[in-house]
């Protein structure tokens, strides 16, 4: 993955991305000012982006295909796009919602400092994570204090 080596590469799962995106904060106003400021790397996949396009357009939301659009360049203007790779099933942890293995292997894939979730099923992966890629598995109340560490603000 090319990018800026000296920003951290993170892994936002698709409720953080809608956070950002839609509701504009997530509990979590020090990840939302890093991103905004580019002071990390998001990386993210084609499949990690169909998911997003699927959701967006869910009527929960009720964003018109306007705000879909908007929103969807708008992470795709601040993600770095990481190809398509073979599974690392084995090396990744599995995780018991399959829809959520994705973010996983990207963070893998991507050489991520750091996988952020609220979902409970990639959260409780943390120990392998860091174990098997030195990458931290973080849910709202871990990443105020990751953010300050990883970019000495």
């Amino acid at each position: 993955m090319t990018g800026d080596a000296t920003k951290p590469i993170i892994v936002l799962d698709t409720n953080i991305v809608l956070d950002w995106l839609v509701f504009e904060d997530g509990g979590m106003p020090e990840l939302m000012a890093a991103i905004n400021s580019r002071e990390v790397v998001i990386a993210s996949n084609q499949a990690c982006i169909d998911e997003l396009i699927r959701v967006l357009a869910y009527p929960t939301f009720k964003l018109d295909q306007t705000a879909q659009i908007k929103a969807l360049e708008k992470y795709r203007s601040y993600a770095q796009i990481t190809p398509d790779r073979a599974s690392m099933l084995g090396q990744v942890p599995r995780c018991r919602d399959k829809d959520d293995q994705k973010f996983l292997e990207l963070a893998a894939h991507a050489r991520a400092a750091a996988l952020i979730s609220k979902d409970n099923a990639v959260l409780g992966l943390k120990r392998s994570m860091k174990q098997r890629f030195d990458c931290d598995v973080l849910g709202a109340s871990t990443t105020a204090a990751w953010v300050r560490s990883a970019i000495g603000s």
